[in-house]
């Protein structure tokens, strides 16, 4: 087993980043952007992608990204190199912190069970294609 190139999980988790931020942007900004702000009306709470949230938003997929492609480099010895171990990681982040938070969120009332699935399901979408772009820029030294 060899260590962890913590160069390539920083490049990697960067590039995930941004690939997450982005597609989150497109998916629940311009395609959902409607359903989010009706969403947030209901609370009684600002719309959730603008003014100050937005670099904080960034900032949070970056790290999310580095912390991805360093599980990627963690479990890489045990089930391979490639798109099938970045797709298992991507599953298993996708499963904590996207699929059970908003069956919590719709169960709970917050959101419309028709907005917590489409988000579901676009937090899938950015989440395989985040740690498949993170996971492609790894190598071991």
């Amino acid at each position: 087993m060899g260590k962890i190139n913590y160069g390539r999980v920083i490049l990697g988790g960067i590039v995930g980043g941004i690939v997450l931020g982005l597609l989150d942007w497109f998916l629940n900004g311009v395609l959902m952007g409607d359903l989010w702000t009706d969403a947030m009306k209901s609370l009684n709470r600002p719309n959730a992608f603008s003014g100050p949230f937005l670099p904080l938003l960034f900032v949070l997929y970056v790290v999310g990204g580095i912390l991805l492609v360093w599980l990627y480099a963690a479990i890489r010895p045990r089930f391979g190199a490639g798109v099938r171990t970045a797709v298992y990681i991507g599953l298993v982040i996708w499963a904590l912190g996207g699929l059970l938070p908003n069956i919590m969120s719709t169960v709970q009332g917050m959101y419309t069970p028709r907005l917590m699935f489409l988000t579901t399901l676009a937090g899938l979408v950015q989440l395989l294609a985040g740690a498949i772009a993170g996971a492609a820029l790894y190598k071991e030294d």
